[in-house]
């Protein structure tokens, strides 16, 4: 398995509203727009910065992973994405390694990637995420 890029850094909040307008007005950075993700019930906005993006969280059920993030930790940095060119490959890799993985199969998200996320003790207490694009 090879992470290719950084392709995101997931940042929760509580309002995408609320929080576009620093990224989009004082950072300066270009906006791609919002996607709601049901299958992990969030809404996103992505901003394009360099070969990267930032991607903005917004739970839309008190029940969403991140509603429960915010809720233990505030708003703030969620997760560190990489990219990758073979999901199902890297996620097999990993299990041959013994890494402790959230997902043993690519699931949806946002953009139409395929994603996968690997436990944070298994990382150093981050929250990581492989993904694939154009994949789903």
């Amino acid at each position: 398995m090879k992470a290719k890029k950084i392709s995101h850094v997931g940042i929760a909040v509580k309002s995408l509203d609320a929080a576009l307008p620093l990224y989009r007005d004082v950072l300066g950075m270009e906006f791609e727009g919002t996607e709601e993700v049901a299958e992990q019930k969030v809404r996103v906005a992505f901003f394009i910065s360099g070969e990267s993006r930032i991607e903005l969280l917004e739970a839309t059920s008190e029940d969403s992973p991140v509603a429960k993030f915010i809720e233990k930790n505030g708003e703030g940095v969620h997760h560190l994405a990489y990219e990758v060119d073979d999901l199902s490959e890297a996620i097999a890799a990993l299990q041959e390694q013994g890494v402790r993985l959230i997902d043993t199969e690519p699931r949806r998200g946002a953009h139409g990637t395929a994603i996968a996320f690997l436990h944070p003790k298994a990382t150093g207490g981050v929250l990581t995420e492989l993904c694939q694009p154009g994949k789903h």
